[in-house]
């Protein structure tokens, strides 16, 4: 509707309210004299009810009353309305006192009729809103799928109310553990039993989906939700992280599909929010792989603390161009600079560096994928991860960068393939940097990441998808796992607290089957693994059975955060920098065998492990 046109409900509700203050007036009058109002009073009564009508209406149309809409009318409404009828209860005898239009009026009828105009304007609102949500609604829901809810707390009350108009689930019952909320109701819906009578339940209900809404539970009562959906043969579903909604970033209303995430089970991270703040507000802040999985997350990460400038340093055009398109639709202050960019092009790295002088650079650029670096690519993983880190840090010293924060990975402790051995000297580049100017230069590690690009998560989605098989290299093998907000949230945090030389190690849980991965992916689709087969592969080339975080020699040190700890490594002097910086600049493209040979000299703990094994 155009500003400045009424709306007819609007005004049909200001009639109504009008109309019912006359009722109240006169009602109390009836009231006042048992239903038989003497001849004297009648008058009194028809002489004074015009200005009631009036003040009522002066009073009731600038305090806002027509504003909500009566079908979601709610205990703010009731409460405009109090104020507004209290108003109106002392300014109606003030009014006829003072302009004398008729005899005294009765004291009990100034008593009376706010008291029956607060019941008609309160009550018929409540009566509109209940008529709606019981008929209108309830029509609405007769093609709703019926759905169990675990759990009944705090996030479950939220969630029936914001159900109760929906058209896609009409909630039957709740399913919750506490032995005091057992046979009772929640917003008129029953409490049928306990989570362990779900199978029962469903059977009895002809239930096929049911809601987990526990975001505070832990994730093995998660996990144990789940595996019941699946024994019953229904659909799990879930709400939002605890988090997310007290951030207010969703809603509880916004079911989704239950994630390996809610399964494997992380803490939220506490970030030094007042640190990060003084660490990257305001300043110029730069990472490197912005479009990669790890690079754009720290690109959204830095982005709620609020920096001058982010500079997006991708070699990837389309990589750059989505993080970019992303970020700049946040509508933020912070001037968003995409530049297309190789890290081992020197000249390119120094002109960015002098051009923008970034007071905080994330190094994310890299290649990580084992298997592909490890047969053909040798060379390559030695030039992007090894001299492009030297290229970026080299450059980031010059240009005086207060802090350079390096990526890594558990794969370069004592490393067994020609990534892992690549990363290891990046980490050693960084080392050896620090101390040579006034950059700091902190290391961090962890592992893989759920969801990011390469990992076995797409994979396995897209096997599941195509009904099998779904390929696992071993029954033993084992990885760590976080998210990637999670695992980008860490290095920023590792970031401020680094005071240079530092390798941060991240806590990643328990290490994870990657075989169970599997079965929980296929069992979260809605089969089971007679439906999608696990096919076991063998070894791919440069492939551990276990992932380490901590190398052989090294300690851990703990730090005020409970999910990071430093790991003290070998001191790197500057001559073994040197002579590295001829090696990768000078020595010309080498072959596999020849890439781990050299590694072999470069790093001490790499032993190379045989293909397939």
């Amino acid at each position: 509707m155009r500003p400045g046109v009424l709306n007819p409900r609007t005004v049909a509700a200001f009639l109504h309210d009008i109309l019912a203050s006359a009722i109240a007036w006169s009602v109390a009058f009836l009231l006042r004299f048992n239903f038989y109002i003497p001849a004297e009073f009648q008058t009194t009564l028809w002489n004074t009810v015009g200005w009631v009508i009036l003040t009522h209406a002066l009073l009731f149309w600038p305090l806002g009353l027509y504003r909500g809409i009566w079908r979601y009318a709610s205990l703010h409404d009731l409460r405009r309305i109090l104020i507004a009828v209290a108003l109106a209860a002392v300014s109606v005898p003030a009014l006829l006192v003072l302009l004398r239009v008729s005899d005294p009026v009765p004291r009990s009828v100034f008593a009376l009729s706010p008291m029956l105009l607060l019941l008609i304007m309160g009550g018929s609102r409540l009566a509109y809103r209940a008529w709606k949500e019981r008929y209108v609604i309830g029509l609405s829901k007769l093609d709703a799928k019926p759905v169990l809810v675990l759990g009944a707390g705090s996030a479950a009350v939220s969630l029936l109310k914001e159900l109760a108009p929906s058209r896609e689930w009409r909630v039957v019952g709740l399913l919750d553990d506490k032995p005091t909320r057992l046979g009772r109701e929640m917003n008129g819906i029953p409490i049928l039993g306990t989570i362990e009578t779900l199978p029962l339940e469903t059977a009895r209900l002809g239930v096929a989906h049911a809601i987990i809404v526990m975001p505070e539970a832990t994730h093995q009562a998660r996990r144990r939700a789940v595996d019941l959906c699946a024994e019953a043969g229904v659909t799990a579903l879930t709400v939002p992280a605890f988090d997310d909604l007290v951030a207010g970033k969703v809603t509880v209303s916004q079911i989704r599909g239950v994630e390996l995430d809610d399964l494997l089970g992380r803490d939220p991270v506490d970030l030094d929010t007042s640190g990060l703040t003084a660490l990257l507000g305001g300043r110029c802040v730069m990472v490197t792989g912005a479009g990669g999985s790890i690079g754009s997350e720290l690109c959204r990460q830095v982005m709620r603390f609020h920096p001058a400038r982010l500079v997006l340093f991708e070699q990837s055009e389309f990589a750059l161009y989505r993080i970019d398109q992303e970020l700049s639709a946040l509508g933020s202050a912070t001037e968003v600079v995409p530049l297309v960019g190789d890290s081992k092009d020197e000249s390119r790295v120094v002109e960015v560096m002098l051009r923008y002088r970034p007071e905080v650079v994330f190094h994310a650029a890299a290649y990580k994928h084992v298997p592909l670096m490890e047969v053909g690519n040798g060379w390559e993983a030695i030039r992007n991860n090894v001299l492009g880190t030297l290229v970026m840090a080299e450059s980031a010293s010059r240009a005086g960068v207060s802090k350079f924060v390096l990526i890594s990975t558990d794969k370069a402790v004592n490393p067994v393939n020609v990534m892992g051995a690549t990363k290891r000297l990046a980490e050693m580049v960084c080392q050896a940097q620090q101390g040579r100017n006034g950059t700091k230069f902190v290391m961090v590690r962890f592992g893989n990441v759920l969801g990011s690009a390469g990992s076995v998560i797409p994979k396995f989605r897209e096997q599941i998808a195509r009904g099998g098989p779904v390929t696992v290299t071993h029954p033993e093998i084992t990885r760590y796992f976080m998210s990637i907000p999670e695992a980008s949230q860490l290095v920023l945090q590792a970031g401020f607290m680094g005071k240079g030389g530092e390798i941060f190690v991240l806590d990643m849980g328990e290490p994870v089957k990657i075989a169970d991965l599997a079965r929980d992916l296929i069992r979260l689709s809605g089969l089971t693994p007679e439906d999608v087969p696990i096919q076991f592969t063998g070894l791919r080339p440069g492939e551990k059975l276990f992932e380490e975080l901590l190398a052989d020699g090294e300690h851990t040190l703990p730090t005020p955060h409970p999910k990071l700890r430093i790991a003290r490594a070998i001191e790197i002097d500057g001559e073994w920098l040197e002579q590295l910086r001829v090696w990768l600049k000078d020595s010309a493209p080498l072959d596999d065998e020849a890439v781990r040979s050299a590694l072999e000299q470069w790093v001490s703990d790499y032993r190379r492990a045989s293909h397939g094994q």
